[in-house]
């Protein structure tokens, strides 16, 4: 999180695959992004950070995402369903869609660990995109080695070498070391977003915030 040049600015973004937050966050903030360089912006480099907003989930649980919220979670079933109907509104803005029948819960740990393997290889930013889309879009279990090996392959990436790494649990410090930084900042919740290694925005933000947070963080390097 060293600011960078003048030339480009950098923006770390903790978060966690099985967040909606996160996913709509990233949606708001690749918008403002975009207008920003289209402005006449500098070049905008993202890295993505390990979080984990539920450490404690069920690896295999046998229901879904809703009976998980109402039989574990002990939430009211109304209480889902009206929070559902507001996040598909937010969603339908967004051309975001949620496919809350068949998601299922998972422990995100082997899917952090997944995006930083994808990281070696220049695909970060699409193992991220492509989990997400799996998770909350197509009922994938982003928590099964299987799963994960199999949404490597798609993005172009050797899916044995990803078997090999999560088996052999290579890239699990790294997402400990993401985990234990996002402590030393406080960082309580995702998304979080620190802009050129100085400016924080936290949660889902819309549009304009990002934007102004990337102007004045060059801005005030001149």
């Amino acid at each position: 999180m060293t600011p960078t040049t003048s030339t480009r600015v950098t923006v770390d973004i903790w978060s966690d695959v099985t967040c909606v937050w996160c996913h709509i966050g990233k949606r708001k903030f690749e918008a403002a992004r975009d207008a920003y360089i289209t402005s006449g912006g500098v070049p905008v480099d993202v890295e993505y950070h390990s979080y984990q907003l539920d450490t404690d989930p069920p690896v295999d649980y046998n229901g879904r995402y809703a009976e998980y919220l109402t039989d574990v979670m002990n939430l009211p079933a109304r209480q889902v369903r009206d929070r559902f109907a507001m996040i598909n509104g937010i969603g339908e803005e967004l051309g975001l869609h949620f496919d809350w029948d068949n998601l299922q819960p998972a422990n995100t740990l082997l899917a952090q660990q997944a995006i930083h393997f994808a990281e070696g290889h220049d695909k970060q930013a699409e193992m991220n995109d492509r989990l997400l889309a799996a998770y909350f879009e197509e009922g994938r279990n982003v928590g099964s080695i299987a799963e994960l090996v199999d949404l490597a392959a798609e993005i172009g990436l050797n899916g044995h070498a990803l078997r090999d790494a999560l088996t052999n649990e290579e890239f699990l410090p790294a997402v400990r070391a993401d985990i234990a930084r996002a402590g030393e900042l406080g960082i309580g919740s995702v998304p979080f977003f620190v802009i050129d290694g100085k400016y924080g925005v936290s949660g889902a933000q819309e549009a304009d915030v990002f934007r102004q947070a990337l102007e004045r963080a060059v801005a005030e390097r001149l």
